[in-house]
């Protein structure tokens, strides 16, 4: 029987999913239990730039944003053996998918409900500064529904769920996708 590591062979894990979906507790967890490094883009984009992504936005503008993320992106999908949280956006540009398929991405994929519980007294994230938080979330998840779901591995979250329990569900369900990636990559070789 292989181990998660030798199945994984080192290639990193990307999580992707909307913002309140635990993708940093989830990655740091993930991490932990793989014995792989952990980043998390946007805390590394505050240190490059040493800004915080709300004031990024306010000052540069969102195009700029994703840019920096884009670039971030890059250095990071020349790593490998780490579980990478990105931010909830980072599929909207054609380019950061050539980045994250270097590596296994798993989309967090909870339900508006769940994510305007985790978000309603969050005051940071630049994209919910409005008022309608549940209308908001449900237009951007709308928005990106297929853009997520060109994951390799979709893991829906219930509001029960601990982080533990989403990172055993991940390590459960990586065998029934990594297997496949891994042929296909040594038939084009």
């Amino acid at each position: 029987m292989m181990t998660m590591q030798q199945l994984l062979q080192g290639v990193n894990v990307f999580l992707i999913g909307m913002m309140g979906t635990g993708k940093t507790t989830v990655g740091q967890k993930l991490a932990q239990r793989l014995n792989y490094r952990f980043f998390d883009s946007d805390v590394l984009i505050e240190r490059v730039t040493q800004q915080r992504i709300s004031d990024i936005f306010a000052t540069q503008g969102e195009e700029t944003f994703r840019e920096l993320e884009s670039q971030v992106l890059s250095e990071l999908a020349s790593c490998t053996k780490s579980v990478i949280a990105t931010g909830g956006g980072i599929i909207l540009k054609p380019i950061n998918w050539s980045y994250l398929h270097h590596g296994l991405i798993v989309w967090l994929d909870a339900p508006v409900p769940i994510l305007t519980k985790r978000l309603k007294k969050d005051k940071t994230r630049p994209l919910l500064q409005q008022t309608d938080l549940s209308l908001k979330l449900q237009s951007l998840l709308e928005e990106r529904r297929y853009l997520y779901a060109q994951c390799d591995l979709q893991i829906i979250i219930d509001e029960y769920q601990t982080p533990d329990d989403i990172v055993e569900q991940i390590l459960e369900l990586v065998p029934t996708v990594i297997q496949p990636k891994l042929e296909i990559s040594q038939e084009l070789n």
